[in-house]
This record gives structure tokens, C-alpha cells and sequence, in this order.
């Protein structure tokens, strides 16, 4: 091969005419062992693919996608990229589509509206994506005006969104009634609740769970204080019921913001949990070396995750589509932040 020769493969890249004449085959068996077909013998495909590492040839992957219908790629569009259970579910999903064979083409979107929805498919069909799930929990992807686009397969996650399409979520119900009836059977009279931002599904679904709880249980349903997921509103809303002589018990939302209150609780003096016992949702990490170590309510991402994906292969591959939305069940993990109330916190 000249020096010029070498320069134009250089250029562009080495061809499957180029493997072609290395390996001493026809186009059309190079053709064959890169888009995987069977009707090539063992000794003939090893020799292809050794010419094709030693010139660096990679198969055309977006044209056998073309070929075979498929991309082996998942679109995920998320909203708030910064919050832990966004970025442990999306953790969760990228690991399940990993082993199930596929790629994953995140998508951030900043605003959850009709326009900013739509612009997102419009991209990740671009990009040529088997499927589509979602990460987006604000109500407002629930409002009438905000509609899906037709043509891909959807799977919805962390929603109660009513959408025709398979949704997987954690049971945000139970978890906040384990939470609630935790600190009920410890004696505690009521039970406060810190809670995350009101434009959350889950958030709202954990409130209703609270509240329905307490009502069931006959017992009184304090005012809610509402925070925006981060320790700092936890802070804020803690100094709030530090100072509330009442307050005996809370249910945190979410593990950061109870590690706020905590904080709060230190400062005002109030003795956690001989004043006032407090339990979490998530179970982040940390928690268990909060001080004192967080009693919470354990989410299982990875489950989550497998769900999700598992999910959107079943439409992509077979067109199947299942409407019923899929709970996966949460944990109560007893730690040090909860115990029954001093009596004298009830005026005995």
C-alpha cells in the first residue's frame, strides 16, 4: 500500500473493502460477520475479525440499526438531575440497561411544560432511540395540556401520572404509613410531617399517606410543614417545631431534610429522641451515620430500575404494554432517632 494510500484510510477510516482485501474475502462475508449473521463459518469469521482489529474497523451501527429495526439505546428524559431519588433511580436504570444490552441518551429537561416535553422527543428521536422513560414527578406532567407524543414506547417512573403507558414507582403510600404508624405504636399522640415541595407526586402521595394514617388511627392531623427536599428547609421548618412544646414526633420526607431538622432540633436543645423522635424516607447512605443514626424508610432503587427497563424491552421487542402501575414495596429501618415519648412531653 503507498504512502498516499495510507493517508486517504487515515482520513476516512478503514473500509469493509479494506477489511475485504486483508482477510481475503468477499464484501458480502464482511458484511455478514458484522451484522452478526450465523451463515459464516468459524474459521472464515475469525479471520474477518482479525483484520478488522488490526485496522481498527468498527461496523456501522446506526446502519444495522436501520437494517434490524433496533438501536439498542434508551432515551431517559429527567427532570430535576440534582435530587437523590432522581439521581439513584437514574443510577439504577443506566446499571439495568447495561446488562440488559442497551445504551442510555440522557436527556435534561428544565421546565416540565408542553413545549419543553415535546422538544424532548422530538431530540431523542434524532438520536435514534429504541424507547423512551421517564424521570419527571412534578403534577404539572399530569396536566391536561401536557401530552406524550405518539411513536415510541414509554415507560413512566416515579409518577402517578394517567398516562397510557406501563408506570413503575416505589409505594410512596406504604412507606409514609410505616413511617407514621411507627411512631404511633411507639405511644407518641400525633405525628408531624416535614414535607417535600407540593409540585411533587411523590411528596403528595407521602402527605395523603400521613394523613389518612393518622385519621385512621383517630388521631390528631397537626398543620404540615412543607420544604424543598434540601437539609437547609429542613433547617428552616426545624427551628419552627424545635420551639413547639407539642411536637413529640416527625416524619420527614426525605433523609436530607431530616438531617436539617436535626440540626435545628441540637440547636434549640431538644434531645433527640427523648423530646422528639424523628424518622426519614429514602434511606440514603449517610442516614445511618446521621447523629443520632436515622430511623427511616428504605426505597429499593435498583428494583426500580430493573422494573423500569425490564418494562420498555417488553414494548420495544414484543409490543407488549401493561397498564397497571407497578408498587415495589418499601422497608422500615429502625435506628436510633425514634423511641417512645417522656411522659412528661404529654404534661404527666
Amino acid at each position: 500500500m503507498s504512502a498516499e494510500e495510507s493517508a486517504v484510510r487515515r482520513r476516512r477510516g478503514p473500509s469493509m473493502a479494506d477489511v475485504a482485501r486483508l482477510a481475503g474475502v468477499s464484501g458480502q462475508t464482511v458484511s455478514r460477520v458484522a451484522n452478526e449473521r450465523h451463515n459464516v463459518d468459524a474459521a472464515t469469521r475469525d479471520r474477518v475479525q482479525a483484520a478488522m482489529r488490526e485496522l481498527g474497523y468498527r461496523p456501522n451501527s446506526a446502519a444495522r440499526a436501520l437494517r434490524n429495526g433496533q438501536f439498542r439505546s434508551i432515551g431517559v428524559i429527567v427532570f430535576e438531575l440534582h435530587s437523590f431519588g432522581t439521581t439513584r433511580t437514574l443510577d439504577a436504570v443506566a446499571a439495568a440497561a447495561t446488562i440488559s444490552g442497551y445504551a442510555i441518551n440522557l436527556l435534561p429537561v428544565l421546565d416540565v411544560n408542553q413545549s419543553a416535553v415535546t422538544n424532548a422527543f422530538s431530540r431523542l428521536g434524532e438520536q435514534a432511540v429504541d424507547g423512551v422513560i421517564i424521570l419527571i414527578e412534578a403534577h404539572t406532567l399530569d396536566e391536561a395540556g401536557v401530552l406524550l407524543p405518539e411513536g415510541l414506547p414509554v415507560v413512566v417512573v416515579d409518577s402517578s401520572a394517567h398516562y397510557d403507558y406501563p408506570i413503575v414507582d416505589t409505594n410512596q403510600a406504604q412507606g409514609a404509613r410505616l413511617a407514621t404508624e411507627h411512631l404511633l405504636d411507639l405511644g407518641h399522640e400525633t405525628v408531624w410531617h416535614l414535607g417535600g415541595p407540593p409540585t411533587s407526586f411523590a411528596a403528595d402521595r407521602r402527605r395523603r399517606s400521613w394523613e389518612l394514617t393518622l385519621k385512621q388511627r383517630g388521631c390528631e392531623v397537626p398543620p404540615v410543614l412543607d420544604g424543598d427536599w434540601t437539609p437547609s428547609s429542613g433547617y428552616v421548618a426545624g427551628r419552627e417545631l424545635a420551639a413547639n412544646q407539642d411536637v413529640t414526633a416527625v416524619f420527614a420526607a426525605n433523609d436530607q431534610m431530616a438531617l436539617g431538622l436535626l440540626r435545628a432540633l441540637h440547636e434549640r436543645g431538644r434531645v433527640v429522641p427523648d423530646d422528639i423522635s424523628v424518622i426519614g424516607f429514602d434511606d440514603m447512605e449517610e442516614a445511618a451515620h446521621f447523629w443520632p443514626p436515622l430511623t427511616t424508610i428504605r426505597q429499593n432503587f435498583a428494583e426500580v430500575g430493573r422494573l423500569s427497563v425490564d418494562a420498555l424491552i417488553r414494548e420495544i421487542q414484543a409490543g407488549e404494554h401493561h397498564h397497571d402501575p407497578v408498587a415495589v414495596p418499601t422497608k422500615l429501618v429502625v435506628r436510633s432517632s425514634t423511641a417512645p415519648p417522656r411522659p412528661s412531653a404529654f404534661g404527666g
